[in-house]
């Protein structure tokens, strides 16, 4: 076994103390979109023990006033692409559009979707324990022109 010059220790503790620098700054500074060098604050906070707990889902009303759950499976967008552009959703509802064309995309026999929305429910929680009551919220909708 060779052991480590001089110079290959340096350049192995440069590398280190940048990687903790850059972690640190990260922790400091940083947001979920620096990961892994910022926090990842989604399994870092916690809702309040008495404060409802968002689920989020999307669902569709096609021309025969079915409603049709527009999970993954229906239209290979996942809940978290849906949750983290929930702004941009909200600013413009017709972007909803994209989840009725994949959905469209994926199931070609299936009756047109006539509307789109993002429903939360919201789960009622007590000391930190779920009630078993809900209640739904639909936060962004948009409705296809006929």
């Amino acid at each position: 076994m060779e052991t480590l010059t001089s110079r290959g220790r340096a350049i192995r503790l440069a590398a280190t103390a940048l990687g903790l620098a850059v972690l640190l700054a990260g922790t400091v500074w940083g947001t979920d979109d620096h990961f892994p060098f910022g926090p990842f604050r989604m399994y870092s906070t916690s809702n309040p023990p008495n404060s409802p707990a968002p689920d989020t889902r999307v669902e569709g009303v096609d021309s025969t006033g079915a409603v049709v759950d527009l999970g993954e499976r229906a239209t290979g967008i996942r809940r978290a692409e849906i949750e983290g552009q929930q702004g941009r959703y909200a600013a413009d509802p017709e972007l909803l559009t994209e989840v009725a064309d994949a959905y469209a995309e994926r199931h070609p026999d299936a009756a047109e979707l006539v509307e789109v929305r993002i429903v939360i429910r919201w789960h009622g929680i007590r000391d930190g324990r779920p009630t078993g009551r809900w209640t739904d919220e639909t936060v962004v909708s948009w409705k296809a022109d006929r």
